[in-house]
């Protein structure tokens, strides 16, 4: 696993010092964006923004369901502790029997069982819908991206966060992040054919 994430990491300086080299003999510049800020609803995409908050409420009572289980799941393991403990102390005068303690147990297992076959089932279900509701919002920022680096000189354009997250962004200057500037060129285009789908 290590040998493999050295090889990607030469791989990803190689990648950079190429694009570096090819920026100093061409002149053409290279950007970086912070592709996180593109969702923040007052200052970020405003059609990714909007689509990330209404894919959110969508997953609102799944998301509540989870908690009042993890809630419950929590009462039912101090509730066993209880029962233990108290058993442990004195069993002939413990109110707590091992069959009901046993009960309590099997109670908590099939809880957890629940848990989490509804944060799979969830997962899968939100993987689909984020594909669909988001899936082509990102291609046209890609391409929205792609169209402003031409625009702007840049010979390459890489996700700042990403690459400070995988240890290789190790530092630059404020004039090279140009997420603001994208974010104002993307909401000045007119709208495109990439809509949501319900």
């Amino acid at each position: 696993m290590k040998k493999f994430n050295l090889i990607a990491v030469s791989l990803m300086f190689a990648a950079i010092f190429a694009v570096s080299a090819a920026a100093q003999t061409t002149g053409d510049k290279i950007g970086l964006i912070g592709w996180d800020a593109f969702g923040d609803p007052t200052k970020g995409i405003k059609k990714y923004a909007t689509a990330l908050t209404t894919l959110d409420k969508e997953f609102e009572v799944l998301n509540n369901e989870l908690r009042t289980m993890g809630t419950k799941y929590q009462t039912l393991q101090k509730e066993i502790v209880n029962m233990q403990e108290t058993y442990q102390k004195n069993p002939q005068a413990s109110p707590f029997k091992p069959e009901a303690i046993q009960a309590k147990i099997d109670e908590l297992g099939q809880l957890e069982r629940d848990i989490k076959k509804k944060q799979e089932d969830g997962a899968a279900k939100y993987k689909s819908r984020y594909a669909t509701v988001i899936g082509p919002i990102q291609d046209d920022i890609l391409k929205a991206m792609s169209e402003y680096a031409q625009k702007n000189g840049y010979a390459v354009i890489l996700d700042g966060g990403k690459l400070e997250q995988a240890g290789i962004l190790l530092g630059f200057t404020p004039k090279a992040d140009v997420t603001q500037d994208f974010i104002t060129f993307y909401n000045a285009r007119p709208a495109t054919a990439s809509t949501t789908t319900k």
